[in-house]
């Protein structure tokens, strides 16, 4: 079995279009959709982009589901910042009707035996939450109880954008980056599993697709376009920025 993990792809169809081209070509019979493909530029499409692939696919929560969630209840997700929740709201109005149920059917982890690893957890955050932050910085010590209980070989994850790769004792935890919203080196990242770990980065035209993003009536569409399509974030401006807040979670 090769799977391919995609995590993070909030909505960005372009580039969700090119990573699924690499991973067919690289034989993927297996694809993880690991959270957040919400909320994004072109979401609906996103998702109907996914249920209707040749391909078997998974799916699982991140905190972008959940926040939507929420807001499709009439509550506003605790965790989301006050400037965010009208986007939320926005996002849980354009998804309710044709995909909310399909969206809160979706689990917080998946464990799946993948040849050549072994056993795999994969995880939005982490395995006990969502929305909990750590790095390649963050010390051991503050990671460890993210991860009680663990007995996997492998864990995957997502969340923070950046692809990792680290060890807690003896099980490994990697990071697949973001399909839709890299920070650093512009592009798609995501993993191939099977029967080896390799970080895939996925070139596409993001000119053209920073066009068809703009054309959408995503509130911050243009902000979208230029922070994380065109000129992303670096990724040491961003790993300074979530290893503070992991940190200041001790």
């Amino acid at each position: 079995m090769r799977v391919a993990v995609l995590n993070d792809i909030h909505g960005n169809l372009p580039a969700l279009e090119a990573v699924l081209a690499e991973a067919r070509a690289a034989g993927v019979d297996h694809v993880i959709v690991g959270g957040d493909v919400v909320p994004g530029p072109m979401m609906g499409e996103t998702v109907d982009l996914l249920r209707a692939l040749e391909i078997s696919v998974e799916f699982l929560h991140g905190n972008g589901e959940t926040a939507t969630l929420h807001a499709m209840s009439g509550r506003d997700d605790p965790r989301v910042p006050e400037a965010y929740r009208p986007l939320m709201r926005w996002t849980a109005a354009r998804l309710e009707g044709k995909h909310g149920a399909f969206l809160a059917g979706w689990p917080k982890t998946l464990r799946l035996l993948v040849g050549g690893i072994g056993e795999v957890v994969f995880c939005h955050a982490t395995p006990r939450d969502d929305n909990e932050v750590f790095t390649k910085l963050t010390p051991d010590e503050l990671i460890r109880p993210m991860f009680d209980g663990v007995t996997a070989q492998l864990v995957v994850c997502g969340h923070t954008h950046m692809p990792f790769d680290r060890m807690l004792g003896s099980t490994r935890i990697v990071n697949s980056g973001s399909v839709g919203m890299p920070f650093g080196t512009p592009g798609a990242d995501w993993l191939l599993l099977g029967p080896d770990v390799e970080f895939r980065h996925t070139e596409y035209d993001r000119d053209a697709a920073a066009a068809r993003i703009r054309a959408t009536d995503y509130p911050d569409a243009e902000a979208f376009a230029a922070q994380y399509v065109l000129n992303p974030p670096t990724e040491a401006r961003m790993l300074e920025a979530f290893t503070a807040a992991s940190l200041a979670k001790k």
